[in-house]
């Protein structure tokens, strides 16, 4: 899980999971959008693939990659408890509103 942290810290790695999520893509489309170098890509890349974020398919003269959802549905139920916290905390104002301002009817 920590490297998977990791991984995530670096927000060009964010980014291509994001452009990766809508379609899988080939190395030239994330360097158009990222605005970095092929290098940089590359590299960013192969972390991705290391941490199993990412997988990559040949298809004629080129690599096309795309998210694999195994290793977030891991970060994902790591994350529950803290988004039970979050909503329990995001629902005290919308309490207070209600106990302040009943609702007439």
């Amino acid at each position: 899980m920590a490297a998977t942290f990791d991984v995530l810290a670096e927000p060009n790695r964010r980014r291509i999971l994001e452009l990766l999520l809508v379609q899988e893509r080939p190395v030239g489309d994330l360097v158009d959008e990222l605005k970095v170098t092929q290098p940089t890509v590359s590299k960013h890349l192969r972390i991705l693939r290391e941490a199993g974020l990412v997988e990559a398919r040949s298809e004629a003269q080129r690599h096309l990659y795309r998210v694999r959802a195994e290793p977030l549905r891991e970060l994902y139920e790591w994350l529950q408890p803290y988004r039970q916290l979050w909503e329990a905390h995001l629902d005290k104002p919308e309490q207070h509103l209600d106990a302040e301002f009943p609702a007439s009817g």
